[in-house]
């Protein structure tokens, strides 16, 4: 469909123009061929073209080259580039090389030649299928017919995981399967690993704060067990355009960036694709009833007119684009946001055609994987023509011949932004992409300046495996997989020998002189958790039928399945009776509900220890190790869609202590006398500043505000003074805390400019509001944090 119609559809003949502030047509881009390499397998080639590829791109040919050559090997090019033949050619044509080597009458597998095996791994089970649905559609277009291609992760029954072990060329997994399943059992995997050729690793640049830690030391853990098995396999990583992405790969792998091979430069065909960004419209009327009397140029001020919900707007313009037969994703920053786009859109389809909000649906984490696996397969075939997704869906899950994507709401960073973009006119196709502004800091800077979204570098990837809370239970892994010597410790960094002597001292390893050793009978696998969610997920669980809904992560529980809160399932509601933190359980209630629920907590922060300070004047600026304890003490009925408050209820739910790091800085009483705020004023000046900042933080580090939290006071026990803190959201930090010590002045410039840019007159979600603040938002004093952030910046070096 032209993008020129999408975009009228979007507009509604003009009369939503004023809504789009900027509008920007990426210019469409030729293909480049490169030759078939003479290495590559004639038969894999015949698949290849069979399928419509008659030569490869550029890029491909480049990345399978240096892979070929055993050069570890990073591809960072746009969705739909075709990342995946530039490691299934060498891969599979080294398997196919080494099957025609194979004796023809079977022998025991421990006396059988080693073939050339590969390890795929990716962040989800989703895109693992989607790859072997690829994999076995290639192989079966060249007739191969001897080289045997597996998925293998948790759901994964024994006697599939037992020919998987015995008789698999190609393993298709997942990091967790890895570090719980594969790594501890090394034994029963000799056979993949002694003849281990290649690791490929997908969607390289979702590999990022605690989890790219995590992942980085599996991939460690691995390469260890494989030398010893007298493997050194090469290692191919396929990522989204990323920032210094030879850099990124060699960190995740444990190598120098000088051994690592970068294509960067796309050569695949591209459609034009138009970009729009879209602020939601002001509500009529305001904050209160009194606001209806007042004009608009009255002259105590400007009223603030809220703005439309993206989530609202986006089911909006999803409902068109469905009903002129677009083929649409709309990505949402949550899992209520997708189940609420998707049921507003089928509401308003039932509108104008019974017929149209069955082809309507929500995607996101915590369904079942058969659901899951039907949806794919739905929007895949064209039985669906729209999907609300979470960004489970911005990965390589291979879906082609969309029209649009809606983006509702700052996916967090660059490289998310232009991953989900990508989806829209894949394979040379014109393509509409629209991003919807929250009411939030950062989106509303966005929209406003549109080159610092369309214009900037993508981010480069942002993880630290010497983390000690990663890094100690990975050591303790590896111990326990096999005794971890001296002279095998390089690849964990510099900080491992002291990391051991902590877990000696601790009790977890013993000792000798021929290394440590795991002395405990329960897997040391079990000591962390990949994905940094604190704990093993939460079972939302329906009381009457005992059926599992989904989960959600241990560490969100309190707040989105406490006692009385509203889960949200295919568009069904139901209410948590009960809440089990040790068994991990939430009890659930099927009922018809038109309010949603937010729960309110309460903060506290204590320095641990001070990495590294410097003075602007009067003011520090401060970066460590912190202590941040919250309490979830109670939550908010709000009716939906309006969010007026209908009532709040207590909780007795348990505090909870994340060790972690921070960066803060201190406004002593001569900084705050200097912007003229009063001691009344204090805490509100304080508080904008602090949800500001962490609105914008994400400009300048791979995160969102949802990896971050922050903390401000106008007498802190540690600094004496007033000080706003932000800190990591995760265990032991992710680095973006340090990344804003580091940037201080470019940070809190952002802040002050996104505040004073925002027309409001007293504060609200598009400047110094949080839709996860605690405290209800209260208090907050626009104006004030304007003046102390001047104040300070004047003291900043330069």
């Amino acid at each position: 469909m032209p993008t020129g119609d999408l975009l009228d559809v979007l507009l509604a003949g003009g009369t939503r123009a004023d809504r789009a502030t900027h509008v920007r047509h990426v210019p469409a881009r030729d293909a480049r061929v490169a030759p078939w390499p003479s290495w590559a397998d004639p038969d894999l080639v015949a698949g290849y073209r069979a399928l419509g590829v008659a030569q490869p791109w550029e890029h491909q040919a480049r990345a399978a080259q240096a892979a070929w050559d055993a050069r570890h090997t990073v591809l960072a090019t746009a969705t739909g580039s075709g990342k995946s033949l530039a490691f299934w050619l060498p891969a599979l044509s080294a398997a196919r090389s080494a099957a025609r080597r194979a004796p023809e009458a079977p022998v025991a597998v421990e006396r059988s030649p080693r073939r050339a095996a590969t390890l795929y791994l990716c962040p989800t089970k989703a895109l693992a299928a989607d790859q072997l649905h690829a994999v076995e559609r290639l192989l079966g277009a060249a007739g191969i017919r001897d080289v045997r291609v597996t998925t293998c992760d948790g759901d994964t029954p024994s006697d599939e995981r037992r020919w998987a072990r015995e008789y698999a060329d190609v393993v298709l997994t997942n990091p967790d399967f890895l570090h719980f399943a594969l790594l501890p059992q090394h034994q029963r995997w000799a056979r993949l690993l002694s003849s281990l050729t290649y690791v490929v690793i997908d969607e390289g640049h979702a590999y990022r704060g605690v989890f790219g830690a995590h992942v980085g030391l599996v991939v460690r853990r691995l390469r260890r067990l494989a030398a010893a098995y007298g493997a050194a396999p090469t290692f191919v990583l396929a990522s989204a355009t990323t920032a210094e992405p030879q850099v990124s790969a060699a960190r995740l792998i444990g190598v120098d960036p000088c051994e690592v091979v970068a294509v960067e430069d796309d050569a695949s065909p591209s459609g034009t694709r138009t970009v729009v960004l879209w602020r939601p419209p002001e509500l009529p009327g305001g904050s209160g009833p009194w606001r209806d009397l007042l004009p608009d140029d009255d002259p105590w001020g400007p009223v603030d007119h809220p703005r439309r919900t993206a989530t609202a707007e986006t089911a909006d313009l999803l409902a068109d684009l469905v009903t002129a037969g677009a083929r649409t994703l709309a990505f949402t920053r949550s899992r209520r946001g997708a189940e609420s786009v998707a049921a507003s859109a089928r509401a308003h389809l039932a509108e104008v055609d019974p017929s149209l909000p069955p082809l309507v649906s929500a995607y996101r984490g915590g369904y079942l994987p058969e659901e899951r696996r039907e949806l794919e397969r739905a929007i895949r075939t064209g039985e669906l023509r729209a999907l609300a997704t979470t960004n489970a869906l911005e990965l390589g899950v291979d879906i082609t011949g969309l029209d649009a994507v809606l983006i509702a709401g700052w996916p967090g960073t660059r490289v998310s932004f232009w991953q989900q973009a990508g989806r829209a006119g894949r394979a040379g196709a014109d393509g509409l992409v629209a991003f919807v502004a929250r009411e939030d800091p950062l989106d509303t800077y966005l929209v406003e300046h549109p080159e610092a979204l369309l214009d900037e570098p993508v981010e480069a990837t942002v993880f630290d495996t010497g983390n000690p809370y990663v890094l100690a239970p990975h050591l303790a892994a590896a111990a326990a997989e096999r005794p971890l010597r001296a002279d095998e410790l390089t690849p964990f960094g510099p900080g491992a020998p002291a990391v051991l002597d902590d877990l000696v001292e601790r009790g977890w390893l013993r000792r000798r002189s021929s290394g440590w050793y795991w002395t405990h009978p329960e897997p040391a696998s079990r000591l962390t958790d990949l994905r940094g969610a604190g704990g093993a997920p939460v079972r939302v669980v329906e009381a009457g039928t005992g059926r599992v809904l989904g989960t959600v992560d241990a560490g969100s529980a309190d707040a989105t399945v406490h006692p009385g809160a509203v889960y949200v399932h295919q568009g069904v509601t139901f209410v948590v009776d009960t809440l089990d933190l040790e068994d991990g359980v939430a009890l659930v209630t099927h009922r018809e509900v038109d309010y949603g629920t937010w729960a309110r907590w309460v903060t506290s922060t204590e320095i641990r220890r001070v990495d590294a300070e410097v003075a602007w004047g009067p003011i520090t600026w401060g970066f460590g190790a912190v202590d941040v304890t919250s309490q979830v003490l109670g939550y908010q009925r709000k009716r939906i869609p309006d969010l007026q408050v209908l009532g709040s209820e207590e909780l007795d739910l348990p505090a909870r202590t994340l060790p972690t790091t921070a960066v803060w800085w201190t406004a002593p009483p001569p900084v705050l006398q200097a912007a003229g705020v009063t001691a009344e004023a204090a805490p509100g000046a304080l508080h904008a500043a602090e949800h500001a900042s962490i609105g914008l933080l994400p400009l300048l580090a791979t995160c969102d505000r949802w990896d971050l939290g922050g903390l401000s006071t106008v007498q802190h026990p540690d600094t004496g003074t007033a000080t706003v803190f932000v800190h990591d959201g995760y265990p032991g930090g992710a680095g973006f805390a340090e990344r804003g010590f580091h940037l201080g002045a470019t940070w809190l410039r952002a802040t002050r400019d996104a505040i004073v840019a925002c027309g409001c007159a007293s504060g609200c979600p598009g400047c110094v509001q949080s839709p996860k603040c605690g405290n209800g938002n209260e208090p907050l004093a626009k104006d004030a944090a304007v003046r102390l952030l001047d104040v300070v910046l004047g003291h900043a070096p330069g």
